[in-house]
C-alpha cells in the first residue's frame, strides 16, 4: 500500500494555489471553478486535492485539537528539495523547522492555511542507520538548510 494523495479544505484557492503550484512546484491537473483544483507531479492524476466546498474564507483549524499534524511530501532527489527551498526562501516564505532523521533531511513550514507541511529527501534505504538489534534507529538532529543549498549549488 501507498498513500495516493491528501485533499485538503481551504479558505482560499488562489493562496493555497500559490504555495502549492508556484512554491512547491506541483502542476494543475484539474481546476473545477474557484472551488477546487488537483495538483500532480509527475503526471499521475492528482497528489494533491484543494477546495472550498465547506471551507470558504474559513480560518485555520485550532491548535490543541485534532486532526491533520503535517502532510509529508517526498522529493525523488536531495537537489529537488533543495529548490523547493530556494523559492519559498526567494518568495519570503517561513520555514519553521529543518531536521536530519538519519533515514531522511526534511524541512518543516505551514501551507497558508496553517496545514503542518514536511519536504523531505530519503536516503538511500542502503545508509539508513540501525541499531544493534537491526531496527530503524531515526534520529531528530540539526539540518542546515543554507548548506543544503551550497552543496546543491544554489546559493
Amino acid at each position: 500500500m501507498h498513500i495516493g494523495h491528501v485533499h485538503l479544505k481551504v479558505s482560499d484557492i488562489e493562496k493555497s494555489l500559490s504555495f502549492y503550484r508556484d512554491l512547491l512546484g506541483f502542476q494543475i491537473t484539474a481546476r473545477y471553478g474557484d472551488q477546487a483544483v488537483f495538483l500532480s507531479d509527475g503526471g499521475y492524476h492528482h497528489h494533491i486535492g484543494l477546495n472550498t466546498w465547506e471551507s470558504k474564507g474559513a480560518p485555520p483549524a485550532p491548535e490543541g485539537h485534532t486532526g491533520l499534524y503535517h502532510v509529508a511530501i517526498l522529493f525523488p532527489e536531495r537537489r529537488k528539495l533543495a529548490e523547493a527551498v530556494k523559492r519559498l526562501q526567494d518568495a519570503g516564505y517561513p520555514i519553521s523547522g529543518a531536521s536530519d532523521h538519519g533515514v531522511s533531511q526534511a524541512i518543516y513550514l505551514a501551507d497558508p492555511d496553517q496545514n503542518g507541511i514536511e519536504l523531505y529527501w530519503d536516503r538511500p534505504e542502503g545508509q539508513w542507520p540501525k541499531d544493534d538489534t537491526g531496527s530503524l534507529a531515526m534520529t531528530s538532529a540539526f539540518f542546515d538548510i543554507e548548506e543544503l543549498l551550497k552543496q546543491e549549488g544554489l546559493q
